[in-house]
């Protein structure tokens, strides 16, 4: 899979498949995904570092080895607080991904 260079401080590669989609996401000390929802649910697994993800009603620092459920259309932030690897799944698969229509990703 190739290496999507988002923004200066965060890469993504993704599989799509017809019901889910995967992806590992490579974050630099400082990355921020602004706040965004969908309707997906997803699961963040930590492989090295420490996110940040900030709820309406919480914060909550995930590190290596850690997992964090993410319900459909709860809006939520991260920040990755030190060099990072992470892998997403979500499902439904991220159709929006799959159109281009990822511009906060890429700010």
């Amino acid at each position: 899979m190739p290496l999507e260079q988002l923004n200066p401080l965060a890469q993504r590669q993704a599989l799509h498949t017809e019901n889910m989609t995967v992806a590992r996401l490579i974050l630099k000390k400082g990355a921020v995904v602004p706040t965004h929802h969908h309707e997906n649910e997803q699961i963040t697994t930590v492989e090295s570092g420490s996110l940040r993800f900030t709820f309406p009603e919480q914060e909550v620092t995930v590190v290596a080895g850690e997992m964090l459920p993410i319900p459909p259309n709860v809006p939520h932030s991260v920040v990755a607080l030190e060099d990072s690897v992470a892998v997403d799944l979500f499902a439904p698969k991220r159709e929006d991904w799959m159109r281009g229509d990822d511009a906060y990703l890429r700010r």
